[in-house]
């Protein structure tokens, strides 16, 4: 008897999208911020992990550990925005490729349009072909760990769900 409580209980169980894009925003940036504060720290890449809070606080700050950690903040709450557009605007396209385009969109956003627009970062051709490659393919990776996540969740759920015997 509590075993087909439980099993119905799972039957109807349906996954909040907006709130699982939230979390997947939340650990898509903790773990590609720290991928990018480490390739920072090994000189990858020349750009701080705290471009994102460059406008609200100073570079010397930034450049600290404590900064780093800002950063990182900051990096999660733009991964948090990212996944909910990603999930409003793509959420329903299968498959890692609309990931991979996701990411690459956002490079160019930040690198080659806004970034420099707004004195957060130099402009492309100034900061070395390190950089460019690395941050191209972290920005690649986060934007498939984003688009696939969300993808895998809601297009393929209906394929694990496991088959009414009535």
């Amino acid at each position: 008897m509590a075993n087909n409580k439980q099993k119905n209980e799972y039957e109807n169980h349906h996954t909040n999208a907006w709130l699982y894009s939230i979390k997947i925003g939340f650990f898509a940036g903790l773990i590609w911020g720290c991928v990018r504060w480490l390739f920072y720290e090994m000189n990858f890449t020349k750009v701080m992990p705290g471009f994102a809070a460059d406008p609200f606080f100073k570079v010397s700050f930034l450049k600290t550990a404590w900064g780093s950690v800002v950063g990182i903040g900051f990096f999660i709450i733009l991964s948090i925005v990212a996944a909910l557009l990603y999930k409003f605007t793509l959420g329903r396209l299968r498959g890692p490729w609309p990931g991979v385009l996701y990411g690459a969109v956002w490079w160019a956003i930040l690198f080659i349009a806004v970034g420099p627009m707004l004195g957060i970062m130099e402009v492309i051709s100034k900061v070395g072909w390190n950089t460019i490659y690395t941050e191209f393919c972290v920005f690649l990776l986060w934007g498939v760990f984003i688009g696939y996540s969300i993808a895998f969740e809601f297009t393929d759920e209906a394929s694990r769900e496991p088959i009414k015997i009535l």
